[in-house]
């Protein structure tokens, strides 16, 4: 069996802004039946949001292959 324990570790990295971005949209979708009249603004935020976290993911995913042997 050849390979690095990093590898398991940036994959296991990967389940973090999985799991956040489940939360960013599960908490848009209960503000927005709770207000409809904000859903705009509430779909923007969660936009941004979930493109910093899909950027931490893309990030952890790059760094498992830069720094792998």
């Amino acid at each position: 069996m050849t390979g690095s324990i990093a590898t398991i570790g940036y994959g296991l990295a990967a389940i973090g802004p999985g799991i956040g971005i489940g939360i960013v949209v599960g908490k848009t979708q209960e503000g927005t039946a709770r207000q409809p009249e904000v859903a705009g603004a509430l779909r923007t935020n969660m936009f941004i949001g979930a493109a910093l976290i899909e950027a931490l993911g893309l990030l952890g995913f790059a760094a498992g292959f830069a720094f792998t042997s």
